[in-house]
């Protein structure tokens, strides 16, 4: 059985997730950290629970969601990892003083592998499947657990929402795409995005018009 602690950080209220099971191993998903007590608070967890973080990743590239892995790359080693699509994001610097237009004085972890599809994410007894679902971001990726019928669908999926195409790497064709495929998956499946409450499948299928 998983554990699954959730942290809501930054100005963006974004859902951090750390995934743990019996043997300790743990992955996190999408980093938000950015406030000292976000990060104090995150390895504290860590510690306090005597996790083995193995694997930091993101579902995509944007800023809010991977402000803290210059915390977790020097508290234990991990870089973080993201698609190929959306590896000139994670060049938070730029991506933020774009964006939000303030310098962005943390320290930028180099990036580790490129996750692909065909190479699932493993900890403990346990592994994570990646879905590519571009549409908000062109490296857009959900992960999930079949085992456990779990998915966390960063901005891709939200409770009674979906995440913008609006930005310069959006699209709303691919957008439509991915969630066709996500409504695919079992209706008892528990969604967890990366930002709001967590919801079901069947859920926003039944009340989310931009899934039917």
């Amino acid at each position: 059985m998983i554990n699954l602690k959730r942290f809501k950080f930054n100005m963006l209220e974004e859902n951090c997730y750390i995934l743990s099971d019996d043997t300790k191993e743990a992955v996190i998903i999408d980093c938000g950290a950015l406030y000292d007590a976000e990060r104090i608070a995150i390895v504290s967890y860590i510690k306090k629970n005597q996790l083995k973080p193995v694997r930091l990743i993101s579902t995509h590239g944007h800023f809010d969601h991977n402000f803290g892995n210059d915390t977790i790359y020097s508290a234990f080693g991990l870089q973080p990892e993201v698609t190929a699509e959306d590896a000139d994001l994670m060049d938070l610097k730029t991506q933020v003083e774009k964006l939000i237009g303030v310098p962005y004085t943390h320290d930028v972890p180099p990036l580790g592998r490129a996750l692909a599809t065909d190479e699932p994410i493993c900890f403990g007894t346990h592994q994570l499947t990646i879905i590519p679902t571009p549409g908000h971001t062109h490296g857009s990726v959900c992960f999930y657990c079949e085992a456990e019928k779990t998915l966390f669908t960063g901005d891709t999926l939200f409770q009674m929402s979906i995440g913008r195409t609006d930005f310069e790497e959006g699209c709303w064709a691919d957008m439509q795409q991915s969630l066709r495929v996500l409504a695919k998956l079992p209706a008892d499946t528990n969604v967890y995005s990366g930002h709001g409450e967590p919801t079901t499948i069947g859920n926003e299928i039944r009340y989310n018009p931009y899934m039917r």
